[in-house]
């Protein structure tokens, strides 16, 4: 990608052993050769640049620029804040929204996509989803993420994974993780807060406006790719999805994504919140806007139903501030006003 949008820079692997050599022992030198840039893939692997780029961006010398990546976000970020706070601008690239495949794949069903997930190499390579995923797990998720947070026990490190995919779209209880898998209440949140900085989870806030509820304040959890929820979950095939007690929490977990995916994808904050008080009314996500804010509820079922704009219509009339409500659904028809809302289906919901 970055090849292709920066088509006259130079490209750099760093993970080809004599450049990373180069670049690791002679800094100085291995930038020179890149007087207009260059785009530095995989930078986590010669951390030592980053402190000559800064050298070289602070002189004011050079009009170089540097695009620099790398698929482990935490240890790239580690890096990069430590060298160039300030000096950057960051994009964060997660799975492919469905608007970036439904083009190429236009016959996929909805269980087809919450299935395969959105992973770029399943469609590019055609794979098959449970073993691409399954690879997947076994070598980054089980042994990059386990090597950050230097987990000695797998069996509990997969068993937490699964529990976590298990609650996917539902509030997080720290105590019960812990006592599931039987290890300490604050393993739970470092193992969770590390799953969250290498995006394979969020964790969403609930927001909080001057409401006069008293509100819920635990975060939701959700998975940024359905695939791999479904692979944990032990799902096999799409057509297990229709009667799986789950099917709804993985289709609100592909809501999520994929209104995450246009905020990152547009180089903004996600500013995504979901909004629950202790008598239990909910909506499932609000996209705070500043002054103003949307609500969106999502519903896995093709059909419409007044019931569904109920919580909608409530709170419209407890928050001023509301600019515009949607209806996220399973269904294929799109409707500017209906009841109140605006509705979406699970095909158009990146174009809120």
């Amino acid at each position: 990608l970055c090849r292709s949008s920066f088509p006259g820079m130079p490209y750099v692997n760093l993970e080809g052993i004599a450049e990373r050599e180069f670049a690791k022992t002679d800094p100085r030198g291995f930038l020179a050769q890149f007087p207009e840039g260059a785009v530095l893939d995989e930078i986590q692997r010669v951390p030592e640049l980053l402190s000559e780029i800064q050298v070289r961006v602070d002189s004011g010398n050079t009009g170089a620029g540097y695009i620099l990546t790398g698929s482990r976000g935490f240890d790239m970020l580690a890096h990069v804040g430590q060298s160039l706070a300030g000096r950057t601008a960051l994009l964060k690239l997660l799975p492919f929204s469905y608007e970036e495949i439904r083009h190429e794949y236009p016959n996929l069903l909805l269980d087809e996509v919450l299935f395969r997930g959105l992973y770029p190499r399943i469609y590019d390579k055609e794979l098959n989803p449970s073993e691409a995923l399954s690879f997947y797990v076994s070598t980054y998720v089980e042994r990059d993420v386990r090597s950050i947070l230097n987990v000695k026990d797998l069996g509990a490190f997969q068993l937490f994974l699964k529990l976590c995919a298990g609650r996917t779209g539902q509030l997080v209880n720290l105590k019960a993780l812990s006592d599931e898998v039987g290890i300490s209440h604050n393993t739970v949140k470092q193992w969770l807060s590390v799953l969250e900085e290498s995006y394979i989870v969020k964790l969403v806030r609930p927001y909080f406006a001057n409401l006069n509820k008293r509100l819920i304040k635990s975060p939701k959890l959700f998975f940024l790719d359905t695939g791999l929820a479904c692979f944990l979950l032990g799902i096999q095939h799409f057509d297990q999805l229709g009667a799986h007690p789950l099917r709804g929490a993985i289709f609100e977990t592909f809501a999520y994504s994929e209104l995450l995916k246009v905020r990152y994808n547009s180089a903004l904050p996600d500013s995504l919140y979901f909004y629950r008080d202790l008598g239990g009314f909910e909506i499932d996500f609000i996209l705070d806007r500043g002054v103003e804010c949307d609500a969106v509820e999502v519903k896995s079922s093709r059909t419409l139903h007044p019931d569904f704009f109920k919580n909608l219509r409530a709170f419209g009339a407890l928050n001023p501030r509301l600019r515009q409500s949607y209806l996220f659904y399973g269904g294929d028809e799109n409707i500017d006003n209906y009841l109140g809302a605006r509705v979406l289906s699970w095909k158009d919901f990146g174009s809120v």
